[in-house]
């Protein structure tokens, strides 16, 4: 043991000397990581603590898990993570394969130039910013001047106000992010795409397999490594729902289904000035997150060869 001790700082040592122009390239990274993400850590005891300008952090009165125990037994502690589940779950059931889909398809396209031409446009909307994306569902939804607004008036629907109904939200919600950011996700499962040996494929068409067999046996299997570790990732953002977008989209109609966790600590901490309070939720929502992340990644361990520890 104590020679193991002695050797790791050496081999440490070692290999910033040997890899020093990769530890630079990485040292960047690490620095923002460690400054807006683990400095940011040490206030986590103000969700134990009573926070008072006047003392600081560390110099409130000690509450322990009071804010928790007020959290779970508040009335809207049911609601808030029905909300963010039923989000979050609509957005990982139909989110998740829209890119994978996207990917297989753009895989089969042979046509170079058209090809690219496509990749371009499904990427684009991934750069359009919430605000403007909000915007836009505001304009092309709205029940008198929008293009969608109109048509689903003239199906018959014209008292359907797609933003202020409560059953078409979360419906709006996960359409919209699919179309904003398939493209872009879908880049990963072509660069797993991409690393398959053509031979493959020249097997696959002596063996008589059409295209959607060759989907099926060369594609698929190639991506599934990749597409366990994304699934995992994603478990770890399960309450994890999008603030700016919901809270963009949110109006006094459709509040009993878009009021989710994320919406919920800024109107507590930043509009009511409870941040003791607020920071006890945010870490509640973190810590379950994790436990996702963990039993995830725990399952992908035991049933196949993929996990991230």
């Amino acid at each position: 043991m104590t020679s193991l001790v002695h050797r790791l700082p050496r081999g440490l040592l070692n290999s910033f000397r040997r890899d020093y122009q990769l530890w630079l390239m990485v040292l960047p990274a690490v620095v923002v990581v460690v400054i807006f993400n683990y400095i940011p850590m040490y206030g986590i005891q103000l969700a134990f603590r009573d926070y008072d300008f006047t003392k600081g952090l560390t110099g409130g009165e000690w509450r322990g898990f009071h804010y928790f125990e007020q959290f779970i037994r508040s009335n809207l502690f049911a609601d808030l993570l029905r909300n963010t589940f039923l989000i979050s779950l609509a957005s990982i059931v139909l989110g998740f394969p829209a890119p994978i889909a996207l990917a297989l398809i753009l895989n089969q396209v042979r046509w170079v130039r058209g090809k690219r031409i496509l990749q371009t446009v499904v990427y684009m909307p991934h750069f359009i910013s919430i605000v403007v994306l909000v915007g836009l569902l505001n304009v092309l939804l709205s029940p008198n001047t929008g293009i969608i607004g109109n048509l689903v008036k003239t199906l018959g629907y014209a008292d359907l106000n797609l933003l202020a109904s409560t059953e078409t939200f979360i419906p709006v919600y996960v359409l919209s992010d699919i179309w904003q950011h398939c493209g872009w996700n879908s880049i990963i499962y072509l660069a797993a795409l991409s690393t398959v040996d053509p031979s493959l494929y020249d097997a696959a068409k002596i063996d008589g397999a059409g295209r959607w067999q060759t989907i099926r046996h060369v594609d698929i299997p190639a991506i599934i490594p990749t597409m366990i570790i994304l699934f995992i990732l994603s478990m770890g953002s399960v309450l994890g729902t999008g603030f700016e977008k919901v809270f963009l989209m949110q109006n006094p109609l459709n509040l009993p289904v878009s009021e989710v966790i994320s919406t919920y600590v800024y109107k507590i901490g930043i509009v009511s000035n409870q941040f003791s309070y607020a920071a006890a939720i945010g870490l509640f929502n973190t810590v379950i997150n994790f436990i996702f992340l963990y039993a995830m990644n725990a399952i992908a361990k035991r049933s196949s060869d993929t996990s991230l520890w």
